[in-house]
């Protein structure tokens, strides 16, 4: 480079000396800040220079700023709750909570508000929005652990409706083993009083509560558990149960029509109960050649009787027609009811009767309640089954057949038999074995 500038003309280099030194100079001055033109909407930005690495305080869109002005524009609500007390009354909650009659009044036109706003009782809470100017503008009635009820000031007025909560059901299994009686075994697994007559009544076709149960007994059953929000709020339907009484197993499975059959479909409803009471304490069995406790002679016992309180309910074994229903000294209040052509079933001693003479009855109905009336030692009820005029252990009398699902039915609810069965079978299993 410097031999080719060296063999320039004299002149030529003194020009590209001046060049060189002019250019340096340029690059040295100091320049103006470099600035950027922005375009903005916003009619005092426009045009402004913008300095690099300087912050701006930018406007919001529009459309966030109407939904800020109608957030700050919206009237405040203030709750508050009022727990209801014995002795309180709707009118006397409203002039409590500051409300005139005349609030009440357009509050309760809405029918539905005014039929269930009846039905609180002590314990319930009622919650109040007020606006700014204290008028009432809503209502909120916690009916159950699921609805509530809502009533709003419209235009129109006053008008409610029920909010519902999302129910979830989960299933849950129980296992009980009978040591000292089934309503204790029920107990002692964790299961409602409810729980525990529902089996009873779910194979009381099948067995005597009062008489067939045996210690070692057991039952296992597969039932819903229901939650609203995650939360705990009730028992649901008995999906499944199994029971085993004497090394007998009998199995119930709920179908859609909400009847329960067994494994293979037959109806676990039959024509007769196996006892006419609720399960307690019987004090004498069928024996045909038992000592009279009054007389002290021999004399067929035709039937069973079960020891309960008087007043406890007794009821028709199965539906039928009254064929007596009188007094006399031997069987005090009695009533006999027949059932088709072939069955009669006898009801002696009672304290009170509660069918006439040709009533038709069904298969539970109250037809009468235990007493100490005739020729007896104590309250109980005396229970006689008859067959073709032939008297016959109600405990092990051959029952009519139960009815069977359609065949069209059949596959679908064998399947959710298997399904259910199977789940009791495994948690059956792991649960004695934990033990």
């Amino acid at each position: 480079m410097k031999k080719t500038v060296a063999r320039l003309p004299r002149r030529h280099q003194v020009l590209l000396s001046s060049v060189c030194a002019a250019t340096l100079v340029l690059l040295l001055l100091p320049s103006e800040p470099a600035t950027a033109s922005r375009h903005s909407a916003e009619p005092e930005l426009e045009g402004e220079q913008l300095i690099l690495g300087q912050r701006y305080q930018l406007q919001l869109e529009l459309a966030a700023q109407e939904a800020a002005v109608a957030a700050t524009s919206e009237p405040e609500v203030r709750w508050s709750g009022y727990q209801i007390r014995s002795g309180d009354s709707l009118a006397r909650i409203f002039d409590m909570m500051g409300f005139s009659p005349q609030e009440l009044y357009k509050v309760t036109r809405d029918k539905q508000s005014e039929r269930l706003l009846r039905k609180i009782h002590p314990g319930d809470t009622l919650r109040f929005a007020q606006d700014p100017d204290g008028e009432l503008v809503q209502l909120a009635y916690q009916l159950n652990a699921t609805d509530t009820l809502i009533i709003s000031k419209t235009a129109d007025g006053y008008v409610s409706e029920i909010e519902q909560k999302a129910v979830e059901t989960r299933p849950a299994f129980a296992f009980a083993e009978i040591k000292t009686s089934f309503w204790n075994a029920g107990i002692d697994a964790g299961l409602t009083e409810q729980q525990i007559m529902s089996i009873a009544d779910m194979f009381g076709w099948d067995i005597d509560f009062a008489l067939d149960l045996r210690e070692g007994d057991e039952f296992s059953i597969l039932f819903e558990k229901k939650y609203a929000d995650g939360e705990f709020i009730g028992y649901g339907r008995i999906l499944a149960a199994e029971f085993v009484n004497r090394g007998n197993s009998f199995q119930a499975i709920l179908h859609d029509n909400d009847r329960y059959y067994t494994a293979d479909g037959q109806a676990m409803r039959k024509s007769f109960l196996r006892s006419p009471v609720k399960f307690t304490y019987i004090s004498s069995s069928f024996n045909p050649r038992r000592l009279h406790p009054v007389t002290g002679q021999i004399r067929a016992h035709n039937g069973i009787d079960y020891a309960a309180s008087v007043g406890t309910p007794v009821m028709s074994s199965g539906d039928g027609k009254v064929i007596a229903s009188a007094y006399n000294n031997l069987n005090g209040h009695y009533v006999f009811i027949q059932h088709g052509e072939r069955y009669v079933t006898k009801y002696l001693h009672l304290s009170k009767r509660l069918v006439k003479n040709g009533q038709r009855v069904k298969q539970g109905e109250t037809i009468g309640r235990v007493g100490a009336t005739g020729r007896v030692t104590g309250a109980h009820l005396h229970y006689e089954f008859l067959v073709d005029g032939v008297h016959r252990n109600p405990r092990t009398v051959e029952l009519p057949k139960a009815e069977s699902l359609a065949k069209t039915e059949l596959p679908r609810f064998k399947d959710i038999a298997n399904q259910r069965l199977a789940v009791i079978n495994d948690n059956k299993r792991v649960y004695l074995a934990m033990r």
